[in-house]
C-alpha cells in the first residue's frame, strides 16, 4: 500500500493568479446551542485554551464550522510560528515517492467539494500537490502511502493553501507517524489491537470473526476514515475528534462500527470468510457520526488499551504515536524535531525487528536441511562426521592425496550443516 516509486511531476495547467486560494465556506444556518457553542470555541481559540477546545471538540457538533476550525485546528497540533521555513521547499531535492503522490492526487476531490469546474478542481490539485510535497521534501524522511492525499485534501479545504502545510507536518510527525515508516508493519500493529478490543467487549462476537490480519480495517484506520466517508461534513466532525483525542481513537472508533453490526455479523456463517470481510470493510450505509462517536468514547472510557492487559498492546513501541505522542497533551510539548527523533528510533526497532525475522528464517531453513538428511540415518552420519574427525585430526586437513575420498566429505558435511567444518 505504502508507495516507494520515482517522482513524476503533477499537472499544472491553471496560472496561480486564475483563481482566488481558497472559497468560502457557505453559510449554514445554525442552531441556537450551535450558536452558543461556537462562542464558546471562539472564546477558547481567543484565550489559547486547548483543554476546552478538546472537550468541545469532542461534544456533539464537534467545532461547528470551517471558520472555526482555521484557528483551532492548529491550536490542537500545537503549531506555531517556529514551524516555517526560510527555504522553499521548490529547492529542496525531490523526494522519491514523489511519482506516486502525482498520480493519487489526479484522483483527489472525488466527493468533495460540491460544484465546483475543472478549473477550479484543477487548482485545488495544484495546491494539494504542493501542501504533499512541501512536507514530503522538508522531512524526506517520510514515506508517502496511498490514501494520505485523502488526509491532506480536507486539511486544504479547512486551512487552505498557506496554513495548511505546518498543520499537516506535525500531524505527520506526532500523529501518524507510525504509517509513514519504511515499512507499515507498525500500521499492522495497530490494526492488531483490534482483537483485544473486540475479545473484552463482545466474545460471543469476537469468536465469529476472522483470526487471521484484519486488513478490513486498514483503508479506514489509515487515513482516519477520509478514504471512507463522502460527506465533507461528516469527514471534518471526525476530525474534529480525532484531533482532540488519543491517537488511538481511529481503531476504537472502527471497533465500535463493527460492534453496531453485531446482529448482521452474527448472521453470516462463520466459514463464509470472504463475505465477513465485506461486511467487515464497509461503514453502516447510513453512517450516524454521532452515535459512533459516542460509542467510540464509552468504549475508550470502558476498555482503554493499557488495561487490556494483551500482547498486542505490549508490543506496540514505545516510539509510537500511541505512546510517545498519543494525547493532546503530551503532542503539545514535541516539535517537529522531536517527532524527527521518534521516527529515527522506530526505523532503528524496525531494521533490528527486520533483521531478526531474516536470522528465524535462516534457522529454519538449517532445521529443514537437518530433517532431510535424517535419511541416512543419525549413526551414519556420526560415522562420517567421525571418519572425517579423525582424519582432520591425522593430517590438519592436508592429505586429500593419500585420502582422496575424505575432502569431498568434507563438503559434503558443510552442506548439511550450514557451516564451515
Amino acid at each position: 500500500m505504502a508507495s516507494r516509486t520515482p517522482s513524476r511531476s503533477v499537472s499544472r495547467s491553471v496560472s496561480s493568479g486564475s483563481l482566488p486560494q481558497r472559497r468560502p465556506t457557505p453559510a449554514i444556518e445554525l442552531s441556537p446551542a450551535d450558536k452558543e457553542k461556537e462562542a464558546l470555541i471562539r472564546a477558547a481559540c481567543q484565550d489559547h485554551d486547548v483543554d476546552t477546545l478538546v472537550r468541545l471538540a469532542t461534544s456533539n457538533s464537534g467545532l461547528v464550522s470551517d471558520s472555526l476550525r482555521r484557528t483551532a485546528w492548529p491550536l490542537l497540533l500545537a503549531c506555531s510560528g517556529n514551524d516555517s521555513h526560510k527555504t522553499p521547499w521548490k529547492d529542496l531535492p525531490e523526494h522519491k515517492d514523489e511519482h506516486q503522490v502525482g498520480l493519487d492526487v489526479n484522483r483527489a476531490f472525488v466527493y468533495y467539494p460540491k460544484n465546483e469546474s475543472d478549473k477550479q478542481l484543477d487548482r485545488r490539485k495544484e495546491e494539494l500537490s504542493n501542501v504533499i510535497l512541501s512536507v514530503l521534501r522538508r522531512h524526506p524522511a517520510l514515506c508517502y502511502f496511498q490514501g494520505y492525499h485523502d488526509i491532506v485534501q480536507v486539511f486544504l479545504l479547512v486551512l487552505g493553501a498557506h496554513e495548511a502545510p505546518a498543520a499537516v507536518a506535525r500531524l505527520s510527525l506526532l500523529r501518524i507517524r507510525d504509517f509513514m515508516l519504511s515499512s507499515l508493519d507498525p500500521a499492522i500493529s495497530q490494526l492488531e489491537l483490534l482483537r483485544p478490543i473486540l475479545r473484552a467487549a463482545d466474545p460471543l462476537l469476537y469468536d465469529r470473526l476472522p483470526k487471521s490480519q484484519p486488513s478490513f480495517a486498514l483503508a479506514g484506520t489509515i487515513t482516519m476514515f477520509a478514504h471512507n466517508i463522502q460527506d465533507y461534513k461528516d469527514i471534518t466532525r471526525l476530525f474534529d475528534f480525532f484531533l482532540a483525542r488519543h491517537a488511538v481513537m481511529p481503531i476504537y472508533l472502527f471497533a465500535a462500527v463493527v460492534l453496531s453490526k453485531r446482529e448482521e455479523l452474527l448472521e453470516i456463517d462463520k466459514e463464509d470468510e470472504d463475505i465477513m470481510y465485506v461486511m467487515l470493510s464497509r461503514l453502516p450505509q447510513h453512517f450516524d457520526v454521532e452515535f459512533h462517536l459516542a460509542r467510540t468514547v464509552e468504549l475508550y472510557e470502558r476498555l482503554p488499551p493499557a488495561s487490556l492487559n494483551s500482547w498486542e498492546w505490549w508490543r506496540i513501541s514505545s516510539s509510537s504515536v500511541l505512546k510517545a505522542s498519543a494525547t493532546n497533551t503530551t503532542l503539545r510539548r514535541l516539535t517537529l524535531e522531536d517527532g524527527e527523533t521518534l521516527f529515527a528510533q522506530q526505523e532503528k526497532e524496525l531494521q533490528r525487528q527486520h533483521a531478526l525475522k531474516r536470522a528465524a528464517n535462516n534457522l529454519r531453513c538449517v532445521r529443514m536441511r537437518l530433517w532431510y538428511y535424517r535419511r541416512f540415518g543419525v549413526a551414519g552420519l556420526a560415522v562420517l562426521v567421525g571418519a572425517y574427525a579423525f582424519w582432520l585430526g591425522k593430517s590438519g586437513g592436508l592429505g586429500s592425496t593419500r585420502y582422496p575420498l575424505l575432502g569431498p566429505l568434507g563438503v559434503f558435511l558443510e552442506r548439511i550443516i550450514g557451516v564451515t567444518v
